[in-house]
């Protein structure tokens, strides 16, 4: 596993009774960029994401995290609580998982639950205002209101969660997944539902938490969004893997077109050329 290489998936297969719902497929994602996992729907994509967050146990394989230290996590073998934890891999949904009915600020706090009860040594140590946990409660907040600014949502802070505007919703998600201090970011769908502005808004800010080096790991169905902020993309096809490489190679990848138009495999060679005398003319 290479120094730049912040997850390798070896070999990975997930059967659930008779399905064969991922087979035999093996990434890399490298530290410090944007890795896409795209493909038509029922491709495996969300399977490939709960084996690497811990929600699924897979058959076979081998999912290994490397820290910026040198330290190696198998996630596979991973309790899923110790995944965000320790590996600090931390995960949004296609749905919003918010605390709709607390401040944006409370949210961005809620976070760091964990730094802060250990900060109160697990009792009420916290209650008594001892000086290491207010340096604590104040970390916590600069913290929080860091990537309120991040994400453009300073103004919003004392507002309730609930009431912000869908796309300022799916940036509060990321920036609370922020606040754990994740060394890999992996996001399900993050451009769902977003109107072209706010697609660019939240291009803006994954492209802000790569270049200040957290790794993302995403899934996304809009290929505009994969094309304009993706430095490496894997695209599945009924669990496996049949392009892998930079936003340029992919999408001239004759098998990646034939899959995104329900080309069926006898009519692949048809595309190839096509895509051949396409590529051949622009030249």
């Amino acid at each position: 596993m290479s120094n730049d290489t912040i997850l390798k998936v070896e070999h990975l297969s997930m059967r659930f009774g008779g399905l064969m719902a991922i087979n035999d497929f093996s990434f890399e994602a490298r530290r410090g960029e944007i890795t896409a996992l795209i493909g038509p729907n029922g491709a495996g994509k969300t399977t490939v994401f709960n084996c690497i967050t811990g929600f699924y146990r897979p058959t076979m394989g081998m999912i290994t995290l490397r820290h910026k230290s040198g330290q190696e996590f198998l996630l596979e073998r991973l309790p899923d609580f110790e995944i965000p934890k320790k590996a600090k891999v931390a995960r949004t949904f296609q749905n919003i998982r918010l605390f709709s009915g607390l401040t944006v600020l409370e949210n961005l706090l809620v976070a760091q639950h964990n730094a802060l009860m250990k900060a109160s040594g697990y009792t009420v140590l916290g209650l008594l205002g001892l000086p290491a946990y207010k340096k604590a409660a104040n970390d916590a907040i600069e913290k929080a209101r860091y990537w309120l600014d991040k994400a453009d949502l300073t103004d919003r802070a004392d507002d309730p969660a609930g009431d912000l505007p869908y796309g300022a919703q799916r940036r509060l998600e990321i920036c609370r997944a922020m606040c754990t201090g994740p060394e890999l970011l992996c996001l399900d769908e993050p451009a769902a539902g977003l109107n072209p502005k706010e697609s660019l808004v939240l291009n803006s800010l994954l492209r802000n938490i790569r270049d200040e080096g957290t790794s993302l790991l995403l899934i996304e169905h809009d290929m505009s969004v994969v094309m304009q902020i993706s430095d490496h993309i894997v695209v599945l096809e009924y669990g496996q893997k049949i392009s892998d490489g930079s936003p340029d190679h992919v999408k001239n990848d004759p098998k990646v077109i034939a899959a995104y138009l329900g080309v069926e495999d006898e009519e692949l060679d048809e595309v190839i050329h096509e895509v051949e005398a396409i590529a051949g003319g622009e030249a």
